[in-house]
């Protein structure tokens, strides 16, 4: 065969036939664009796979630090602010004065009980249901069960404690491995959907929130593309880091809390907003070590 796959008679010039051009006999039809972004990713997941390799090990750690950080930064603020708490429960939300102490004293010990449980990966599913009650009881008590984008946070909060759960069983799993359990594998495999499911709707408060620019309306799309994928589970670990970056970035620019002076009204409610966010960025972090699960279509594809 000679050049482009035309057939070539002879031994050399002048001995052998004209090659046809290849448009005698047709060409390769031009690939689809489907085709050519599912290339693309491809290329983009390769990249990312070797940038992230020297940090592969680390990611469940890195994970479970940031879904609790908000957790143990909410128990440092209210020992350092216990008389501003104390006065906020009794005169605004008419909390009697001893239920008051005992609210704020059964808080900091859950949280910082239950948030080192999930560092030191001991006992995930009772650290993941207390500081669960612990988002359910501040909703309550706090009286910020009806604001929308609390309640759209703390979704997504206690979607990255489903991911905990999940990485927990699975690691269970891992250790067992010649035992057979199917119960905890269909477990694994809907806290990871729910998970995942939970993750985004920290995103859609964010989009339906704030002053409306070109940028916004830019990050919202893409965001918005890239929450889709993870919820199906499409590319999902590729959309999770996308999610990463963008969440990050945000809440460097927006709730840069460091910048406000110590009394400045807004610089508590920047700091919390932070540290919220970083929790979900833990949720996505595990999400791109552990994968979508069984449910999704990232799985369905290596089946079929």
């Amino acid at each position: 065969m000679g050049p482009q796959g035309a057939p070539v008679f002879g031994g050399g010039p002048g001995f052998g036939m004209q090659a046809p051009m290849p448009s005698q006999y047709g060409s390769d039809p031009a690939p689809s664009p489907l085709a050519q972004i599912k290339a693309y990713s491809e290329k983009i997941e390769d990249v990312l796979d070797t940038f992230a390799e020297p940090l592969k090990p680390h990611l469940p750690a890195i994970g479970r630090f940031l879904i609790v950080v908000t957790f143990l930064e909410d128990a440092l603020r209210i020992i350092t602010q216990w008389s501003d708490q104390l006065l906020y429960l009794r005169d605004y939300r008419k909390i009697p004065g001893g239920l008051t102490h005992l609210f704020l004293l059964g808080n900091i010990i859950a949280m910082l009980v239950c948030s080192v449980m999930v560092i030191a990966r001991k006992r995930s599913e009772y650290a993941v249901a207390g500081l669960m009650g612990v988002v359910v009881t501040q909703a309550l008590g706090y009286g910020l069960i009806f604001d929308l984008n609390f309640f759209l946070r703390n979704l997504s909060v206690m979607g990255g404690l489903l991911m905990v759960l999940s990485d927990s069983w699975a690691r269970r799993r891992a250790a067992f491995a010649g035992i057979p359990s199917i119960n905890d594998e269909d477990k694994k495999m809907y806290l990871q959907l729910a998970g995942r499911v939970l993750l985004i709707f920290l995103f859609l408060g964010f989009v339906f929130s704030g002053e409306w620019s070109i940028w916004r309306i830019v990050v919202s799309m893409i965001g918005f593309v890239a929450c889709v994928m993870v919820v199906v589970g499409f590319k999902a670990k590729w959309s999770a880091t996308l999610l990463v970056v963008i969440l990050s970035l945000f809440n460097i620019v927006i709730n840069n809390f460091w910048t406000l002076h110590p009394h400045h009204p807004q610089r508590d409610f920047a700091k919390y907003d932070f540290f919220q966010i970083l929790s979900i960025v833990g949720g996505l972090v595990l999400l791109v070590n552990m994968g979508p699960g069984h449910l999704s279509v990232d799985e369905k594809k290596k089946v079929y």
